[in-house]
């Protein structure tokens, strides 16, 4: 090792002794038992299995491609640098140790207003659940702005009230999550199984293997199940802080929930192929949807289907917990390196949670969910926003390949040669998201309208980043 990689590395340690001091004040809450149930949370989405099931009997192959070129590419870059660096603020600290203080910035700016997308639509996502759940009689729920905003208030609050108590408290609801969302999957993939023996011209292929058409819109939807679906496992590190033995039980989390999610994904799509036709799939809804047919004909019987849909909206009040939790940590590290106020780096006096972040976050997610809803329906509003969203995350995606590919020098480390080879497949899956993310995949008011808005958004809010890191650095 040179002169000016002992440097490098003499730096790296001393920012990284710096965050774990920082840090000790925290609550070690989490252990590989929640982090576990929170991977599951976190990346089963519950409309995915809904695009999925656009490509038809090709889903399964399309699945297994993305698995093998994004999926596991991911979990291999996750686990190599949390266990070399497991700091609180996760993808933030990797970054910033790898490149430069403005990469990190940018990173956790673009992560931040990604989940910032994501919470803004969970009333979207909610009042969808809870109109199928209900019934034919509360439809007109899924178009109502007002009942949507309504909804997404009360979520809000409860999530500023819930963040503000801590992990203490938060890691029970994404426990209660994800135990519930693996009991609705499993309910959803054996429901095909229960209604063949009572429904005639059923038609369930689970292991269907079709050689897959690369049609444009396949390939879009196939980029979605990438870089959409099989996202997330680095985002619990940014917790690192607060978790127990962080450098070991993160990564074996993510070793634990990689099989359990594929399947749910692979089968939940094929439930979904059973009951409702490629052209006629409610992409919020895809999963409330199945249930609310498939139970439709067992009379009392049906009302495990509402329970069952109910357990949707209760996974994804867990899944708004996490990104709220996640998203108030970021401004509270960047105020660590005074590229934020500290203001939001103060926290509150008893449960040592980043109050003030925490409120911001909260208003924020308010204001954006009121934007999404102006001028469009709710099918338009969810793509905009979950499109949107995803170009800010494939961002930081982009940076999380480029640290073993690139970054590594300055760690003082060398990366493996097959972890070079599965970030250069990562990258590049990740450019082919960017590529389609402002192309939509269902009918909306105007395709270029779309896609403009989209860019806009993106180039807008990435000029405001720059904007507030040059003020801080200045300041």
């Amino acid at each position: 090792m040179n002169t000016e990689d002992t440097t490098s590395s003499a730096t790296v340690a001393e920012i990284e002794r710096d965050v774990e001091a920082r840090s000790a004040v925290f609550k070690k809450e989490l252990g590989l038992f929640d982090l576990v149930l929170t991977q599951v949370v976190f990346v089963v989405g519950t409309f995915w299995v809904g695009w999925a099931a656009r490509l038809g009997t090709e889903q399964n192959v399309f699945w297994i491609l993305a698995i093998v070129t994004f999926y596991l590419p991911l979990a291999a870059a996750v686990i190599f640098l949390n266990r070399l660096m497991p700091l609180e603020g996760g993808l933030y600290q990797w970054a910033k140790l790898a490149f430069n203080d403005f990469v990190a910035f940018m990173v956790g700016w673009n992560l931040w207003v990604f989940a910032i997308t994501i919470l803004a639509g969970t009333g979207l996502v909610v009042t969808t659940s809870i109109s199928y759940a209900i019934g034919p009689a509360a439809s007109g729920m899924r178009n109502n702005p007002r009942t949507i905003l309504e909804i997404s208030f009360v979520l809000v609050m409860a999530m500023v009230i819930a963040a503000t108590r801590g992990l203490a408290l938060g890691k029970w609801v994404h426990n209660a999550g994800g135990l519930v969302h693996m009991i609705t999957f499993a309910i959803l993939i054996l429901l095909p199984l229960v209604v063949l023996t009572r429904a005639a011209g059923l038609e369930y292929r689970p292991f269907a293997v079709q050689f897959p058409t690369f049609s444009q819109y396949n390939v879009n939807v196939a980029s979605k199940l990438a870089l959409g679906a099989l996202t997330g496992f680095e985002y619990i590190a940014i917790l690192a802080g607060e978790t127990r033995a962080p450098a070991r039980n993160i990564g074996r989390s993510v070793v634990i929930a990689a099989p359990i999610i594929a399947a749910m994904f692979i089968l939940g799509t094929s439930s979904v192929l059973a009951f409702v036709p490629r052209d006629q799939i409610d992409l919020i809804g895809p999963i409330p949807q199945v249930l609310s047919i498939g139970f439709r004909s067992f009379g009392w019987v049906g009302t495990v289907g509402s329970i069952a849909i109910l357990g949707i909206t209760v996974r994804t009040i867990a899944l708004m917990s996490i990104y709220f939790a996640g998203n108030t940590r970021l401004p509270m590290v960047a105020g660590w390196d005074r590229l934020l106020p500290s203001w939001f780096s103060r926290l509150h006096p008893k449960y040592k949670t980043p109050i003030n972040s925490i409120l911001f976050v909260g208003a924020v997610t308010l204001v954006l969910g009121l934007l999404s809803l102006m001028g469009v329906h709710a099918q338009e509003a969810f793509q905009l926003l979950d499109n949107t969203g995803g170009i800010f995350y494939a961002l930081t995606y982009l940076a999380l390949f480029a640290i073993p590919l690139f970054g590594m020098k300055a760690l003082g480390v060398r990366a493996p040669w097959w972890l070079k080879i599965a970030c250069a497949s990562g990258f590049i899956v990740t450019l082919i998201y960017i590529r389609f993310a402002i192309v939509p995949i269902t009918e909306v008011g105007s395709a270029l309208s779309f896609a403009l808005k989209i860019v806009a958004t993106v180039l807008v809010a990435n000029v405001v980043g720059v904007t507030i890191y040059v003020l801080g650095k200045r300041k």
